[in-house]
This record gives structure tokens, sequence and C-alpha cells, in this order.
């Protein structure tokens, strides 16, 4: 049975590939040859991929990146689409499944609402459900940076709060837009902010994210 992760994962190849390796992304600087070799060097260099968070290895990082940008495109569009080496971590279904849901979910729609053409994705109730789950786990840890007080509402009235503080902001919508939002991708989420105008335009602006 396809989890989660791996549909998620074969939607960002396609996309990816349809897209061609010089167009934008919301990923602020990159490119879509940027972001499909940042996927490669996750799953398939740890040795650097802790650049990602640890300063001291930013330069290796750096390194390798470069190394796999200077790869045919296509090469790392069939190394997203085929997946990690059998001896990663990220070969393990439940380890996949609990690391790239997310992971591929909103680079997949970094690709999508880049593009003029870009429509709302209507996602089904489950996946719905699996990523407001995330959220209610890790929605600290994405809006740990929120300069003020943080809400994540759905529409039928579930909430997680992301950040405590004041004034709080409420920030109501689907469970992928909300998840879009506490990852800094806040003007390409479909959401509405409920709050102190003030309050609105700094997490409009703040840095959120892993």
């Amino acid at each position: 049975m396809s989890t989660h992760a791996k549909r998620e994962r074969l939607l960002l190849a396609d996309l990816l590939e349809a897209a061609g390796p010089d167009a934008p992304t919301l990923c602020e600087g990159w490119l879509t040859r940027d972001l499909a070799a940042h996927v490669v060097v996750r799953e398939r260099r740890p040795d650097a991929a802790g650049g990602m968070v640890l300063a001291a290895l930013k330069n290796r990082l750096e390194r390798v990146q470069a190394e796999f940008l200077a790869k045919p495109y296509e090469e790392l569009i069939q190394l997203i689409r085929t997946g990690p080496p059998r001896m990663s971590p990220f070969g393990v279904k439940q380890i996949d499944e609990a690391a790239n849901t997310v992971e591929f979910y909103v680079h997949t729609e970094d690709v999508r609402r880049a593009q003029p053409d870009w429509s709302p994705r209507e996602l089904d109730s489950v996946f719905a459900n699996t990523l407001w789950s995330r959220l209610e786990k890790g929605g600290r840890m994405m809006g740990r940076k929120s300069p003020v007080g943080l809400v994540l509402r759905r529409p039928d009235g579930q909430t997680a709060v992301a950040h405590r503080g004041t004034p709080v902001v409420t920030v109501t919508g689907e469970p992928g837009e909300l998840l879009l939002f506490a990852f800094g991708r806040q003007a390409a989420a479909n959401v509405e902010l409920d709050g102190d105008k003030d309050a609105i335009a700094r997490l409009q602006e703040a840095k959120l994210g892993i």
C-alpha cells in the first residue's frame, strides 16, 4: 500500500520534471534545480545534510549541494523518484512516513504555487487529518520564532497553539494551508487571520518553520 510520503514523493518528482530545472519555487533564492538537489542530498548524504541545522557542517553541505547541482537534472529527478538507498533509514517505511510526509507535501506546494497557473489542490480527509496531527505535535517547533501568540484553527473549530504570547493572532484554514503557513509560506497559504492589525503584519513577515 502506498504511504502518504511515497505519494507526495512521486507527485513532487512529476512536478519538478514538468517544470524543468529553471522554474521558480517558493523557497527564497531557489529554482527547481536547487530544490531537487536539496531533496536528494537530504536523503542520500547524511554526512552533509546535518548542515541544514548545524552551523559546523554548513560548509560541507554547500560543497555537497554544489556537487549534486552539477549533475544532470534528469538524474536528480530519478533519484527522488526511486527513493533513498536500501541501507538508508529513510528506506524504512515508518521512518519515511514520519520524516517525509510533511517535507514532500511542503516542497510539492513550493513548486506548484510558484507557477502562475497553479490551482488549489483538494486533499482527502485522511491525508488532511494526518497533516493536522503533525501540526498538533510539531506546531510549537514551527511557530517558535513567531513574534506574537499564534493559534492555528481548522474550520471545524479544532485548534493548536503554535506559540504562546500576546497579542494573539488566530489563523484559520484547512490543515494543508495551515501547515504551509506554519512552515514559513505565509504569503502562499489560503488562510484567514484574526487579530490586531499590527500583530498580523508582524506575523506575516516572520521567519516561521523548522
